[in-house]
C-alpha cells in the first residue's frame, strides 16, 4: 500500500516536472522566436504606438516689387494644439492656459470636452513663439505646440489689393497671392518622430521628405511709384467725399502694371479688414461707363475712315440737337468749330455726329479691337470683361452715345491698357503684374504672351489723335490740372452721369476720369485715374482726377528716370541759373 502510494507520488512529480519542462521550452522558443524569427511584427507593434510621422510645412515663397523690395514674406508662428483624449481637465494650470491664449476657461474646458473621442484639436492657432513656450512651459499633459507659418505684408494697405491675402493655412485667398498660389506654396516635407506617452517627441528618426520651400514671385510693381498712387487715390477721394476710387499706372512698352491702388482700401494683416466691400480690387472688377475718355477713339475711327481731318469744321450750333427724339447736350454752346477743337473742349454734340456719319457697327468694331469687352488677360482673379454688347441692329441714338461713352462699360485696367494702345499708335501688348525682365519669373512662361497684334486703325490717326490730345492739356482744353511740368502729357477727361437703378441717369450723382499718358513725344506711362461719386461740390473729370494724375505723373516720371519733352532752352538755363543761386 506504502509502495503504491509513493509510486503516484513519484510520478505526479515527475508529470510536474515534465510539465515545467515544457513550459520553459516554450518560453525559450517564443523568446527565441520573437527575438530573431518573427521580430518585425512585435517591432511594428511598438513603432505604432510610439513612431509618428509628421508634415514639415514648407515656407512660403516670397513676393517682392520689381526691384527686389519685400511686399510679402511668411514669418514662423505657433498653433496650440490639444488631444482631448490625454487632457486633465482638473489641472489648476488650465486658468493660467486659457489667460496666454485670451479665451474663457469655461469656453476651453466645454470645446475639449466636447471633442473627447478625437486625438487632435486646435486650441488657438498663429500665436507669437513667446507666448507658445510659456504654454509648453505650463506642461500641461495633452497640450502642444506646432510650427506654422503667417503671411506679413511689410507695405500694409498700400499693396492690399494688388498683392490680396492668405488664409490661416497659409493658402492664397485674393489677388497675387491667389493667382500664383502653386508657385509661392512649395511642397510640404515630412519626418517620423518618437513621442512618449504623453505625446511629446522625445527623438527624431529620420527625415521622410525635405520641404521645399515656394519661389519667389517677382511683381511688375515699383514700390515708389506704388506709394504716390495710393496716396493720391486716397487724399482725392477724402478730398472731394468720393464713394471710392482707383488709379492704375502702366508701362507703355511692355504693358506691366506699375502702381495700382484703390480706395477704400484695407490692410491684409489684420483679419477684421478681410470683407469683401474693402478687399476687392476696384480697378479690376467695378465697371463704369467712360464717358468722354472714349472720344479720342471715336474721333480716330473718324479720321481713320478719310471723310474727316483734324481741320474739317463741324456745326454744334447752341450747343444742343436732337437724335430719334433724345437731346444731346454740351456744357456751353461752341458753334462751328474743327474736329480737333470737339476734341479739345469735349463736345458731345460735335463727336456724335460725326459718329452718326460713320458706317454702322464701325465703332463697336474699333472699340472690341482695343480690347474692351474682353478682359486684358492680366491673370488677376476677378478680372471684369467689361460690357460691350453688340445689338444686332444699332439704332442712331446708340451710335451717338456710344461715341461718348455711354452704353458701354469698363475696367480702370481696361481703359489705361487703351490709351497705352493709342500711345503705341496701334500696337497690343499683353497687361501683365509680373517683371518682365526678373530672371526669377522665367519659368512663368505660360503666363507670359507676345503679341504683333495691331487695332484697326493706321499709325497716322492715332498719332493725328494724340496731337490733339495734347491740346486738352496745354492748349486751353478741359484738363489744364491735369498739366505736368517739363513733359508734354496727351489726355482726355469724362465727366459721367451715373446709370439709376430705375431707368435712365441721375441728375447728381457722377464719376469723374482722367486718362492720359506722357512724355507724349515717346509715350512712357499711361495713367487713368476714376473718382466715384465725388460729393463736395466739384464733380468735373479735369478738376477732380485731373490734379491727382499730375501728382502721380510727376513723381513717376522722376523716379524712373525719364527724360523731358518740353523743355526750351530757356528753361535748361533758367534752371541752372536758380540751380546756380541756391548754391550761393
Amino acid at each position: 500500500m506504502s509502495n503504491t502510494f509513493h509510486q503516484i507520488q513519484t510520478y505526479r512529480i515527475n508529470f510536474i516536472y515534465f510539465i515545467l519542462i515544457v513550459v520553459c521550452c516554450a518560453l525559450i522558443w517564443r523568446v527565441f522566436d520573437l527575438q530573431f524569427i518573427n521580430n518585425e511584427f512585435l517591432k511594428g507593434q511598438g513603432n505604432a504606438r510610439v513612431l509618428r510621422q509628421l508634415e514639415i510645412n514648407a515656407h512660403r515663397g516670397m513676393i517682392t516689387d520689381r526691384n527686389g523690395y519685400p511686399l510679402a514674406i511668411s514669418t514662423p508662428i505657433s498653433s496650440i494644439w490639444v488631444n482631448p483624449k490625454e487632457f486633465d481637465e482638473t489641472n489648476k494650470k488650465i486658468f493660467q492656459l486659457a489667460e496666454l491664449l485670451n479665451i474663457n476657461s469655461r469656453y476651453l474646458k466645454n470645446k475639449i470636452r466636447k471633442r473627447s473621442t478625437k486625438q487632435f484639436v486646435y486650441l488657438k492657432r498663429r500665436i507669437n513663439p513667446d507666448i507658445a513656450q510659456q504654454i509648453l512651459d505650463l506642461d500641461i499633459q495633452g497640450v502642444h505646440a506646432q510650427r506654422e507659418y503667417r503671411r506679413y505684408y511689410p507695405e500694409g494697405e498700400i499693396f492690399g489689393h494688388v498683392l490680396g491675402f492668405t488664409d490661416v493655412d497659409d493658402n492664397g485667398q485674393e489677388g497675387m497671392e491667389l493667382a500664383y498660389n502653386d508657385w509661392l506654396s512649395g511642397q510640404s516635407g515630412s519626418k517620423r518622430v518618437v513621442k512618449d506617452r504623453l505625446g511629446q517627441i522625445i527623438a527624431i528618426e529620420e527625415q521622410i521628405a525635405a520641404p521645399q520651400a515656394g519661389k519667389t514671385l517677382v511683381l511688375s510693381l515699383e514700390r515708389r511709384v506704388q506709394y504716390l498712387a495710393y496716396t493720391a487715390i486716397k487724399e482725392t477721394v477724402e478730398r472731394h467725399k468720393a464713394k471710392s476710387g482707383s488709379i492704375v499706372v502702366l508701362d507703355i512698352e511692355t504693358g506691366e502694371v506699375i502702381a495700382m491702388a484703390n480706395q477704400p482700401g484695407f490692410n491684409p494683416n489684420q483679419m477684421q479688414d478681410r470683407k469683401s466691400a474693402l478687399y476687392r480690387n476696384r480697378a479690376i472688377t467695378d465697371l463704369f461707363e467712360p464717358g468722354s475718355t472714349m472720344k479720342p477713339i471715336a474721333i480716330a475711327a473718324a479720321l481713320d475712315t478719310g471723310l474727316y481731318s483734324p481741320h474739317t469744321q463741324i456745326e454744334t450750333g447752341d450747343g444742343w440737337f436732337m437724335v430719334s427724339g433724345k437731346t444731346i447736350k454740351d456744357t456751353s454752346a461752341h458753334g462751328l468749330i474743327d474736329v480737333a477743337t470737339v476734341l479739345q473742349k469735349s463736345s458731345n454734340v460735335g463727336t456724335a455726329k460725326i459718329a452718326l456719319s460713320l458706317p454702322k457697327g464701325l465703332l463697336w468694331d474699333v472699340y472690341y479691337s482695343f480690347g474692351f469687352g474682353s478682359n486684358t488677360g492680366s491673370g488677376f482673379p476677378g478680372e471684369s470683361s467689361g460690357r460691350l454688347v453688340r445689338p444686332r441692329r444699332i439704332s442712331n441714338v446708340e451710335q451717338a452715345t456710344m461715341s461718348f461713352g455711354y452704353g458701354i462699360s469698363v475696367t480702370n485696367l481696361q481703359l489705361t491698357n487703351a490709351y497705352s494702345i493709342i500711345a503705341r499708335q496701334g500696337k497690343k501688348v499683353p497687361v501683365t503684374f509680373l517683371a518682365q525682365n526678373d530672371e526669377l519669373n522665367d519659368d512663368l512662361s505660360p503666363w507670359k504672351h507676345s503679341s504683333n497684334e495691331q487695332v484697326e486703325l493706321s499709325k497716322k490717326s492715332l498719332r493725328q489723335i494724340s496731337k490733339i490730345m495734347e491740346s486738352v492739356v496745354h492748349d486751353g482744353g478741359t484738363a489744364p490740372q491735369a498739366a505736368v511740368e517739363s513733359y508734354k502729357v496727351a489726355g482726355k477727361t469724362g465727366t459721367v452721369k451715373k446709370a439709376s437703378k430705375y431707368g435712365g441717369y441721375t441728375k447728381k450723382k457722377y464719376s469723374a476720369v482722367f486718362a492720359g499718358y506722357a512724355p507724349a513725344s515717346q509715350p512712357k506711362l499711361a495713367i487713368v485715374v476714376m473718382i466715384d461719386e465725388p460729393n463736395n461740390g466739384d464733380y468735373y473729370g479735369g478738376v477732380v482726377a485731373g490734379p491727382a494724375f499730375s501728382k502721380v505723373m510727376t513723381g513717376a516720371l522722376s523716379l524712373l528716370n525719364i527724360d523731358p519733352d518740353n523743355i526750351t532752352p530757356l528753361d535748361v538755363s533758367s534752371q541752372i541759373t536758380q540751380y546756380l543761386e541756391r548754391q550761393e
